[in-house]
């Protein structure tokens, strides 16, 4: 028989009775086996071996205790979710030093990852206070990732464009770019999204739901950016600013825009005609004028316009509204840029300047125009007789001899014309007015071309037609 002294020593520890949960280094990712080591196991052994044990040293029934309540904590580490590998971790349950201990201690490497949202677990490194900001975290992972903000250090590379991140999740959001992978699908359109945040924003299209609201006007809005954007008109904030002229802006892609106007780039290019821009938005409404497609419509004449803007000075001639006024003449305008022109009249400028022939012109139309007199192009081709012109307004007229179309009416007399100057001279016998004044005799003409014919009057070397016959 096996007397006490020959029985092996049990250790036991003696600390304060607590529960504490010890994170072992990360240095296992991906173990997956559970070893559980029970010292009470071990105790009974030695117990059965010498009955003396169990007489000197009863087991206290707060132990018993709290020995069932560690299995049923042990139990429902069982039962829980696979997920993926995370850390591995040691439970210690320690007892008063005041009596017996007996130890139970359990190793578990699991499978279960324990996020900084995590609140299972109570972390005890004392590396976890972040010295520059005091941020505290209930993982150490998470402390690692963190302190990366810190230090710039983003060990994650992109291998088809090189571009670094700090965290491997975003270099994995990054790769769908390449791949094109799109696994958040919308089952109300089937329309798919790289990130599960893209497809939350899509959502609120079919809710109807504008969950953030600007608290100066209760305008609602679909995402935050955007009422953090619109909050900009209320403050008079604009915190992005030009380096080359020191303009700024509420927004930074309206810096980021206004920038290519010192570059010069245009990153934005027409696949159809190679045509390039510097703004994603002026290459889509580019676009249409391949695609014919006229997505704004007037609501009073049904015409469709490219462009929303164009739509809206259109609605103009319907409302009469000229909300642009010159401060020399008071005359109104519907648009700001006849406006401008308008003002030529009174300055005298004429900016656009013919390389050919030094003659100037107010508007960039009528130099454009004025040019194909030196190229002989005549762009605009009648399809009834193939006849050619150089300007756009001369072929409508020219067409009115074949559809025999006269819409300018004499409002004295009712005869009709097919062009607007026609009537206007025709007007004048009506009126008595004579513009036309021969510089020789004062006499005067209600049309140039009869000033013309006077002026070989005064001639003293007329010209004489000669019959062939």
């Amino acid at each position: 028989m096996n007397s006490p002294d020959s029985a092996r020593d049990v250790s036991i520890k003696q600390e304060p009775e607590d529960i504490s949960i010890k994170q072992e280094p990360e240095d296992h990712p991906h173990l997956n086996i559970l070893h559980t080591v029970v010292c009470k196991e071990e105790v009974s052994t030695e117990l059965e071996r010498s009955p003396s044990l169990l007489q000197e040293e009863p087991e206290p029934p707060h132990i018993k205790e709290e020995q069932e309540e560690l299995k049923e904590e042990h139990k429902e580490l069982l039962q829980r979710p696979e997920e993926p590998v995370g850390s591995t971790f040691t439970l210690v349950v320690v007892h008063d030093k005041d009596t017996s201990s007996h130890c139970s201690e359990v190793e578990l490497e699991s499978d279960t990852e324990v996020t900084e949202d995590s609140e299972d677990w109570e972390e005890t490194s004392e590396d976890d206070d972040d010295e520059q900001c005091d941020k505290s975290f209930s993982v150490s992972g998470s402390l690692n990732k963190h302190q990366r903000v810190h230090t710039g250090e983003k060990p994650f590379q992109c291998q088809h464009c090189n571009k670094s991140f700090s965290e491997s999740s975003h270099l994995k959001r990054h790769q769908r770019i390449h791949t094109g992978e799109k696994p958040f699908q919308c089952k109300h359109c089937n329309k798919s999204f790289s990130q599960s945040g893209g497809l939350k924003r899509h959502q609120y299209v079919h809710t109807g739901e504008k969950p953030f609201q600007c608290k100066h006007c209760n305008k609602s809005f679909i995402q935050s950016g955007a009422l953090k954007r619109h909050q900009c008109i209320h403050t008079g904030e604009k915190p992005f600013h030009c380096k080359h002229c020191n303009k700024s802006f509420s927004q930074s892609g309206g810096l980021k825009r206004h920038q290519y106007v010192h570059t010069g780039e245009k990153p934005f290019q027409c696949k159809d005609c190679n045509k390039r821009f510097s703004v994603s938005g002026e290459l889509k409404t580019h676009q249409r004028v391949h695609t014919g497609e006229k997505p704004f419509q007037c609501k009073d004449c049904n015409k469709s316009f490219i462009r929303s803007n164009d739509m809206k000075k259109h609605q103009r001639i319907h409302t009469g509204e000229k909300p642009f006024h010159c401060k020399l003449c008071d005359k109104s305008f519907s648009e700001s840029g006849s406006l401008a022109k308008h003002q030529r009249i009174h300055t005298g400028e004429k900016p656009f300047q013919c390389k050919h022939c030094d003659k100037s012109f107010t508007e960039s139309t009528h130099l454009k125009t004025h040019l194909r007199v030196h190229s002989g192009e005549k762009p605009f081709c009648c399809k009834h007789c193939n006849k050619s012109f150089s300007q756009s307004g001369i072929l409508k007229t020219h067409l009115r001899v074949h559809s025999g179309e006269k819409p300018f009416q004499c409002k004295h007399c009712n005869k009709s014309f097919s062009q607007s100057g026609d009537l206007k001279i025709h007007q004048r016998v009506h009126t008595g007015e004579k513009p036309f004044q021969c510089k020789h005799c004062d006499k005067r003409f209600n049309v140039s071309s009869n000033l013309n014919s006077h002026l070989g009057v005064h001639s003293s070397h007329r010209t004489k037609i000669i019959c062939p016959l």
